[in-house]
């Protein structure tokens, strides 16, 4: 069974890789979007909350957070997110933890107007006030970058799910709200991600960018032998296309 401190050393550790200067970030940002986030949450009777990648927690909950689970701000205040995290059901908290560490290498890799445009949607199982385990819906979406361009303020809005019915593990989701673009992030079966080192090595081109014939430049290869490859890692990682291999592939620590 997973504890909180293995949640804390899969991701929370992980988030001390992010290095920020303090010119680089500015808080009154952050105050501003306080007092719009209450009204969101005042609206939508969603709880809303805001998360801080320089100070590593969570710097807003709206008034009526937790209020949905039965949970008032006097049961969280001193523990914070901690609390919650404790409150997740043990198995979809590990899963959701090892997700997360997946997602931010993806959003790493984005353009600054991609990690703007993309949110990922999670349900899992969480113990409510009467310690019952209750079926959320939870969103989250970057809204802010710091001035070099590096992921910051991470919005999360949380619901109860219309669907309670029994179902053991998470229902993850990576969307693209821009376009309406949705990949399921839990593959329904798991792929044969042993790929060649030639693969890897296209793939990775890939990633960064390059066309088929500026790789069989870059290479010294054939156009027919690097659409071969790409046609390879597409079927090995369940993939239908580039940019799903890529996703794919990073989540599997292909690319690290």
């Amino acid at each position: 069974m997973a504890k909180q401190n293995d949640i804390e050393e899969i991701f929370f550790k992980f988030l001390m890789s992010y290095k920020f200067e303090e010119a680089n970030l500015d808080y009154d940002k952050l105050e501003r979007h306080k007092t719009a986030l209450q009204t969101l949450a005042d609206i939508g009777n969603s709880g809303v909350s805001l998360f801080d990648l320089n100070k590593r927690q969570i710097v807003f909950y709206s008034s009526n957070f937790g209020q949905q689970l039965g949970y008032s701000k006097s049961d969280y205040e001193k523990l914070g997110q901690a609390f919650f995290v404790d409150k997740i059901h043990p198995e979809d908290a590990l899963k959701l933890s090892l997700n997360s560490v997946s997602i931010y290498k993806i959003f790493d890799n984005f353009s600054s107007d991609d990690k703007l445009n993309h949110k990922l949607i999670s349900e899992y199982r969480m113990l409510n006030a009467q310690n019952k385990y209750v079926r959320l819906i939870e969103q989250h979406q970057f809204i802010e970058l710091d001035k070099t361009g590096q992921i910051w303020l991470l919005l999360g809005i949380v619901d109860i799910s219309p669907n309670q019915e029994e179902f053991n593990g998470i229902k993850c989701q990576f969307l693209n709200f821009r376009t309406g673009n949705s990949i399921p992030f839990e593959a329904s079966s798991k792929p044969s991600y042993e790929l060649t080192n030639r693969e890897l090595e296209i793939l990775k081109l890939v990633k960064n960018g390059l066309l088929s014939k500026e790789i069989s430049n870059r290479l010294s290869i054939s156009l027919h032998t690097v659409n071969t490859h790409r046609q390879r890692f597409l079927e090995k990682l369940g993939a239908n296309n580039s940019f799903e291999a890529v996703m794919f592939a990073s989540k599997f620590g292909l690319l690290d």
